[in-house]
């Protein structure tokens, strides 16, 4: 295993000052953003101590090489298989030295302090115990899934047929986006997404951090309805913004979709009342079919859904994928 920043001590405040945060990042052949990514963190994060803990998943395209030569100061773990998201974050948090962990995806990137904003509206909202912040596009357009609601019977009914679609700014039928919201003001959420996620390590320790079941998606929305029975009210502050380019790891929009259907159902499985599994799982599989009916309808009118058709064929084809729970290591890639 390639490693670096082997001094404990390497932090970006005085020497032998301890971090009160520690940013971790897992890559997976994102060289070039993961790279940008970093250089942002250490660009804009000037008012409090932190480390870099940074798993590197397998990668092929020299990302632990070039990031061991560009920021020797941070931790390395350059691992020879990937293990998913949550359970390399399990790994590097493991190492963590701050008071608080921040999850950061690599394909992101650092705006106007905030990191530092962030740990600032940790402190002034402690009762949350998971913060988060502002996400947006490569174009600095909103992107709405910094947070979202939690799924339930009726959300996946809307889900299913459409309705969070044509009534796309209603809470009542799209609950999960939070409708027209546009998270310009600070609010208690149900889900924080991973890619900007604080939470005090040790409440991480206490929950057992990320369910290894989840490979890809699904990790943190578990982790926050779990972190709900010990207390938690997770928040979102407009104050901390950050862009998020968004599935760079996932390199096929139909891979991508698979892994979501399955940790979307490994949710119902989990968490939706007794009774109402099998309903949930239904309603997925009828988001799954419908689209996989009306994209390629809509493509003999209309050629630029010809993509959208290939992929959710594609979806519904793979359905004994992610028709039981999350996708598991056997079906990485």
């Amino acid at each position: 295993m390639l490693q670096s920043a082997s001094d404990p001590t390497i932090t970006n405040g005085k020497p032998g000052e301890p971090p009160l945060v520690s940013v971790m990042l897992v890559n997976w052949n994102t060289r070039e953003m993961t790279l940008d990514c970093l250089r942002t963190v250490y660009e804009q994060t000037r008012e409090v101590p932190f480390e870099v803990i940074l798993v590197d998943n397998g990668s092929h395209d020299g990302s632990a090489e070039a990031i061991a030569a560009e920021f020797p100061q941070v931790v390395l773990m350059a691992e020879t298989e990937n293990h998913g998201f949550a359970i390399a974050t399990n790994i590097s948090v493991e190492r963590a030295r701050g008071r608080y962990v921040l999850l950061l995806n690599t394909d992101t990137l650092v705006l106007d302090g905030a990191i530092d904003k962030l740990l600032a509206f940790a402190r002034e909202r402690p009762e949350a115990k998971i913060w988060g912040g502002r996400t947006l596009f490569e174009d600095h357009t909103l992107n709405p899934f910094s947070c979202w609601g939690r799924v339930t019977p009726w959300s996946a009914f809307c889900q299913a047929f459409g309705l969070n679609a044509v009534f796309r700014n209603s809470e009542l039928f799209n609950s999960e986006s939070y409708g027209g919201w546009k998270r310009d003001y600070e609010r208690e959420v149900d889900i924080v997404q991973g890619s900007f996620f604080l939470i005090e390590k040790a409440f991480w320790d206490e929950l057992g951090g990320f369910d290894p079941a989840f490979f890809m998606y699904g990790e943190e929305a578990d982790l926050c309805v779990r972190a709900t029975r010990y207390g938690a009210a997770p928040r979102m502050t407009p104050t901390a913004t950050i862009v998020h380019f968004g599935g760079k790891s996932a390199t096929k929009k139909a891979n991508k979709l698979v892994y979501i259907l399955g940790s979307r159902n490994g949710m119902i499985e989990r968490y939706f009342p007794q009774g109402w599994v099998g309903f949930g799982k239904a309603m997925t599989a009828a988001w799954a079919f419908t689209r996989s009916i009306a994209y390629p309808a809509a493509s003999l009118i209309a050629p630029r859904f010809k993509e959208s058709a290939a992929c959710w064929k594609e979806v519904w084809r793979r359905r004994n994928e992610w028709r039981n729970g999350p996708l598991q290591r056997a079906t990485k890639g």
